[in-house]
């Protein structure tokens, strides 16, 4: 008998996340969406825009849910696990799709503004993962996937403000490579996606030309499904292009405990040794 996957994705009602809900459930997966229905500057909340991509899906045929809940705060991430699980008996997959995006240049950098980064790319998912954990544990094919960017992975797409943006980006490569170790007894594979789509949270606003989050959507279920057995890559994608990535040691680095090892004692030797 074939498992139909139970999926939580957060960030879920618009966009890329609505798009990926879209694919996901086409799929043939059971869905809990979550989004807090805030406005383009992250502010406020409205549950009916959950409730609205909820119904959209289920007038589709789709076994769907949807919650509106802050998942930076930890104790609503624990109540959306739990209610995932109620509705649908476990969770076999956790996506991570939620973000927020604003620019600040660094001498104008706020503490309340690099904790908002923080708790929506770090926080968040730390909470979310911990809730998650013994359920996917219990799953036979456990998925993560968690969010980051190519502006923030790549100095060539690197933009002035976004510092904040890109560090809680960089946190989750991060936090994917921990757990990703961590997963690898029971199986839980996680990975990340880095995806390039023209959103509102970008400031779009219609249907664009080229950029659509629907060419991306293929990415979520990808990492979703059995197909994958990678755990720790990160997935690019762009216009229904994927590239797929990660971080690695080079084979010729050797870290010697035996001082008598060291190569460089000066500036000068190091550059010479390692020419940046």
């Amino acid at each position: 008998m074939t498992h139909t996957k139970t999926v939580l994705i957060t960030g879920a009602a618009r966009g890329l996340g609505l798009a990926a809900a879209q694919a996901l459930a086409a799929s043939g997966a059971r869905l809990m969406l979550c989004d807090l229905g805030a406005d383009s500057h992250g502010r406020g909340r409205d549950p009916q825009v959950v409730e609205a991509a909820a119904a959209q899906l289920r007038a589709q045929g789709h076994w769907v849910e949807g919650l509106c809940l802050d998942i930076t705060d930890e104790q609503q991430c624990r109540e959306l696990v739990e209610a995932c699980v109620a509705s649908f008996g476990g969770l076999d997959v956790l996506v991570h799709n939620a973000g927020w995006v604003d620019y600040q240049m660094v001498e104008q950098t706020s503490t309340a503004f690099i904790d908002r980064a923080l708790a929506i790319n770090v926080h968040a998912p730390m909470w979310l993962c911990k809730y998650a954990w013994a359920h996917l544990k219990r799953s036979p094919a456990p998925r993560i996937v968690l969010g980051t960017s190519d502006r923030a992975m790549y100095r060539c797409h690197a933009r002035p403000g976004l510092a904040a943006y890109a560090a809680g980006k960089m946190a989750q490569l991060g936090l994917m490579n921990a757990l990703a170790a961590e997963g690898a007894p029971h199986g839980i594979l996680v990975n990340a996606l880095s995806p390039v789509a023209r959103t509102r949270m970008w400031g779009e606003q219609g249907e664009p030309d080229d950029l659509r989050p629907e060419w991306v959507a293929p990415g979520f279920v990808y990492l979703a499904s059995d197909v994958c057995q990678a755990s720790g890559h990160v997935l690019r994608a762009s216009n229904g292009q994927f590239v797929g990535t990660r971080f690695e040691e080079g084979e010729d680095v050797e870290y010697p405990r035996n001082l008598r090892g060291m190569k460089a004692r000066s500036a000068q030797e190091l550059a010479a040794l390692v020419p940046l």
